[in-house]
């Protein structure tokens, strides 16, 4: 970060700030109108977490493009952080929603792609028995109440800085030696050192003897952390973390929402991972809200009582819209259309590229600077590649964040809003990854001048 004169770094953001505001007008007036109803401007708070006086409001979108309401179009590079992994209006999810629509959106009855969803599930990703959710938050918190069931504790484990929605376990980082709620963390409501444990990522020790206290219900877990940046397991990671959560009788739940990247089944099916349960969100409905947990035979025959009596309605888990018949209907479609090997065959190798277009610019520059890549997933740090969350999150330079973001923006490229990450659909082409190495190499430039 000293490579970069603060000076500068203000006075290129400041003329940024202008580019967009003369590019989006119809965006601000749209968000000024806004203000007199949605809570600063905006339908859900995660939308104002972009550089600039506002958001851009979307027209249209397709593909790995969308055209902002002022007429400027963008490669996306975001792509919904996630949600819209397939691209924008996969034309076989947008069949299925058409034909689907007239004949009822949701009853609270299964339809017959309800059974098609469920075997789709367990071949991808191994567990033999599933259950719908609307967002992955609701799965996860799901999937660890069932763990509570179970188990009979009342403790969770998830490591530090990781991200697994709106989880209220998951909200918490380690301050010294304490378990609090993570900066920002809105209206928490109890202490979480009683409910939640808290360890670094990729330290086993720590993880052993949180472990063996016999308090654990579950390890809600991601395969790499994804959301504070790419933090990659160290090698025997997974290994020891299996060991140690089937030695002290505690359930693994691998949350895979971002880390589905990996290939069609996740980081458990390209890593030999094997969880007791299994949670995957954003992407598989095409962009329409919907989620899945699956479980070993084990757990579903242990939890059966509860969502097979006369009080799983008020057990906690599951909602009215859940498992409506359109979402089920996207999956199916989405599932048959996406997220296969063909398409990771195209979007991984886009990702390869990215990274080592925008290393070959750090390295020309002699920056301190790292590219982290997972999957059809990358991403660049202000700093040498971190080894856990503690480490990431002590290294997140904003002001840098927000001038990449903004002068990419400024170009016509979308990156993510909390972190500098590309994300590559079969819809991206290698002219959207150059032309990112080269708007990439003229902000260097411009910051090193």
């Amino acid at each position: 970060m000293s490579t970069v004169d603060r000076t500068r770094l203000a006075s290129l953001m400041a003329a940024e700030h202008e580019r967009f505001v003369s590019r989006t007008p119809r965006s601000a007036e749209l968000h000024r109108q806004a203000r007199r109803s949605l809570l600063a401007g905006v339908p859900m708070n995660w939308m104002t977490r972009w550089p600039g006086p506002h958001p851009v409001f979307v027209d249209d979108a397709s593909g790995a493009r969308f055209t902002d309401v002022d007429g400027n179009t963008y490669i996306d590079l975001c792509l919904g952080d996630t949600g819209a992994m397939t691209g924008h209006a996969l034309p076989a999810t947008v069949r299925a929603i058409e034909q689907q629509a007239p004949r009822g959106i949701t009853t609270m009855l299964p339809s017959a792609d309800a059974v098609a969803v469920g075997d789709e599930l367990r071949s991808r990703f191994g567990l033999p028995v599933w259950q719908i959710a609307m967002t992955a938050t609701d799965a996860n918190r799901f999937a660890l109440r069932i763990a509570r069931h179970v188990t009979g504790r009342r403790k969770v484990l998830v490591f530090d800085w990781c991200y697994h929605g709106t989880v209220d376990e998951a909200l918490n980082v380690l301050d010294g030696d304490r378990v609090v709620p993570r900066p920002g963390n809105t209206g928490w409501a109890t202490d979480p050192e009683l409910s939640v444990e808290v360890v670094q990522f990729n330290d086993v020790p720590a993880l052993e003897r949180a472990l063996s206290t016999g308090e654990i219900a579950a390890v809600l877990a991601e395969p790499a952390l994804t959301n504070i940046g790419i933090v990659a397991p160290d090698p025997g990671f997974h290994d020891a973390l299996r060991r140690l959560t089937s030695d002290n009788g505690t359930v693994l739940i691998i949350d895979e929402t971002h880390t589905i990247c990996c290939g069609p089944g996740g980081a458990t099916r390209e890593w030999g991972l094997e969880p007791d349960m299994f949670v995957i969100g954003k992407p598989i409905g095409g962009g329409v809200p919907c989620a899945a947990y699956g479980m070993t035979t084990d757990i579903a025959e242990r939890v059966i009582d509860l969502v097979d009596g006369p009080d799983s309605d008020v057990a906690g888990i599951g909602g009215t819209l859940t498992a409506n018949s359109l979402s089920l209907a996207a999956v199916r479609a989405t599932l048959a259309h996406a997220l296969r090997d063909e398409d990771f065959a195209v979007a991984v190798p886009l990702a390869e590229a990215w990274a080592d277009g925008v290393r070959s610019v750090i390295d020309r520059h002699g920056l301190p600077w790292t590219v982290n890549r997972l999957g059809c997933r990358a991403e660049y740090w202000f700093c040498p590649a971190p080894r856990n969350g503690a480490d990431a999150a002590a290294a997140v330079d904003h002001d840098l964040d927000a001038f990449l973001h903004l002068w990419c923006l400024n170009r016509g490229i979308l990156l993510t809003p909390f972190h500098n990450m590309a994300l590559f659909c079969p819809a991206h082409t290698i002219s959207d990854v150059e032309h990112h190495t080269a708007v990439f190499a003229d902000a260097v430039a411009a910051l090193t001048a």
